[in-house]
């Protein structure tokens, strides 16, 4: 059996360039040829995960089956490849010089001197080694965060170094760059390539592959030109010109060969082509598509559009599926008022309330879903979108004026939504929440029971706050009801309100399991009600 390739895609010159659609894109190709493939994205920040940080410093936090909190990066993997993603899918600086420290206090060093060469490269590889080795991948692509010259990301080239010297050509890199469009020239230049390339060689690391971000085409002149500077072949000069879509990435990359050259470059065998048909189709019916329509959605963070990315991602897989076009308008919930609102949600078909944490804007996610409830738009309440449909409810159809979640108000007369018992006796922040996938029970003769065609059901979750069941009689008495629940603990996860069209809060995050071959059943459906909302 042929060893695990190892696959490394750096940065140079400029940060978001689309490291991980480029990784991602990789993947699939490889994936249509036959090859099975795992990504993982090495993150050089010092947090053990993403899970503290605030979206506006880092986008969204993506969470996994197994209840890791990830760069969202992997998001695109698992849309992309279909294969969810683990624990061991995202490294951070954090967690490595953890697990180090911890080898020094348990004595595991044997009283020697504890330093970045060999002991925190050692911890590295042996986390970039851990997905060959759990299960036998043909390829491990793996994305470092990232520009080359970061002074926090020396560790990982430098274990980048080691594991090319020591594996020879089962192990490749491609570097991707940008070669800037300068207008008043008129010209492309090739010259921040070629420094990016000279600073990674000072590190002792020569680029198999150089994938070059531009506006305007490569003429195989300017390809020339990198190869010849940078010591790589002509045809290992790939261009990756800006796309309409990310989803059409893979299809350029194929154009470009770039699958071709990973394989030449590991002395994989090149004996099939990509069988990309489905994807094909799915590019399609996303780039034609028979109706439009509008959904807003109601946040505290559009300003930075990666903080919501899954979700807006799930709408274009389940634009596809519906054959129409969604256009997601981004609300700021802080600045919906009572009278605002009808103006702020006027021409909508469907309002999304999204996830979140913390009072602000709480006030303005209550009245736009008011809004969407007394004028029957199809609405969908995700995490704190279907707490703030319960309060919503409460206050204006029970008559509890005052109903809140002990999050912003713990002495509220009305604790509708209330810390988990679990919750309680935690103190720290940082990976404590109710993470990962938990079971689900439909009820049957519900609109989600319909949509899932199932009566039990997984999804991921990231809360510490939940519906008091305390209230539960009440409520569905008054027509709100408990359409799904965890069977173990008894949890609302779903509540649905019968006498409007569509009207669905969920306390788990659909949009983690939406893929371009799985769209999640609750966003098609959502689009398919909005569709009908507009029609009629």
């Amino acid at each position: 059996m042929a060893r695990t390739k190892y696959i490394f895609v750096l940065g140079g010159v400029a940060s978001s360039l689309g490291k991980g659609i480029i990784s991602a894109s990789l993947a699939k190709l490889l994936q249509s040829r036959g090859f099975s493939v795992a990504i993982q994205k090495l993150d050089p920040y010092i947090n053990v995960d993403p899970g503290t940080l605030n979206p506006y410093e880092h986008g969204e936090c993506y969470v996994t089956e197994d209840g890791a909190e990830t760069d969202l990066d992997l998001g695109h993997y698992e849309r992309f490849s279909n294969v969810p993603t683990s624990q061991a899918n995202n490294v951070t600086t954090g967690r490595v010089y953890k697990t180090v420290i911890e080898k020094e206090r348990r004595g595991d060093y044997l009283g020697h001197t504890v330093q970045v060469i060999p002991h925190i490269t050692d911890e590295i590889k042996r986390r970039i080694k851990l997905l060959g080795k759990s299960r036998k991948y043909d390829f491990v692509i793996t994305e470092i965060g990232g520009t080359v010259g970061d002074i926090e990301s020396l560790p990982y080239i430098e274990t980048v170094r080691q594991m090319r010297w020591e594996m020879g050509r089962d192990c490749a890199v491609i570097l991707l760059t940008l070669v800037p469009y300068l207008a008043a020239a008129g010209e492309l230049k090739t010259k921040p390539t070629q420094h990016s390339v000279k600073t990674l060689l000072e590190s002792g690391v020569q680029p198999d592959i150089i994938v070059c971000r531009t506006e305007k085409p490569l003429n195989q002149g300017l390809k020339n030109k990198i190869a010849l500077f940078c010591n790589v072949e002509p045809s290992s000069v790939i261009e990756s010109r800006d796309a309409k879509t990310i989803y059409r990435v893979p299809l350029m990359m194929r154009d470009e060969n770039l699958d071709t050259e990973v394989l030449r470059k590991t002395l994989m065998p090149i004996e099939t082509s990509p069988d990309l048909k489905k994807w094909e189709e799915f590019l399609y019916k996303l780039e034609n598509p028979t109706d439009e329509i509008n959904i807003g959605l109601v946040g505290k963070y559009v300003e930075l559009k990666d903080a919501y990315k899954s979700i807006t991602e799930s709408f274009v897989h389940a634009s596809a599926a519906n054959e129409c076009k969604v256009n997601v308008k981004l609300i700021h919930s802080e600045h919906i008022k009572k009278s605002n609102v009808a103006e702020k949600l006027k021409d909508l078909d469907g309002v999304l309330v999204a996830p979140g944490f913390g009072e602000r804007g709480i006030e303005g996610k209550i009245i736009a879903i008011g809004y969407a409830r007394e004028s029957n738009i199809p609405f969908l309440g995700i995490c704190l979108g279907m707490q703030c449909a319960v309060i919503e409810f409460g206050r204006n159809v029970l008559g509890y004026k005052s109903a809140h979640s002990t999050e912003m108000n713990p002495d509220t007369k009305y604790p509708v939504i209330d810390l988990m018992e679990e919750q309680k006796k935690i103190k720290g922040m940082g990976g404590t929440m109710r993470l990962g996938k938990y079971p689900c029970k439909l009820s049957k003769g519900t609109i989600v029971y319909d949509i899932y065609q199932t009566l039990n059901i997984s999804e991921r979750h990231r809360h510490r706050y939940e519906f008091n069941n305390e209230y539960l009689e009440e409520y569905e008495n008054a027509g709100m009801i408990a359409a799904g629940i965890n069977p173990s603990e008894n949890l609302v996860e779903i509540i649905e309100i019968k006498d409007h069209p569509w009207f669905i809060g969920i306390q788990f995050h659909p949009e983690y399991k939406s893929t371009v071959a799985k769209p999640h059943p609750l966003f098609v459906d959502f689009v398919r009600a909005a569709l009908k909302h507009k029609n009629n």
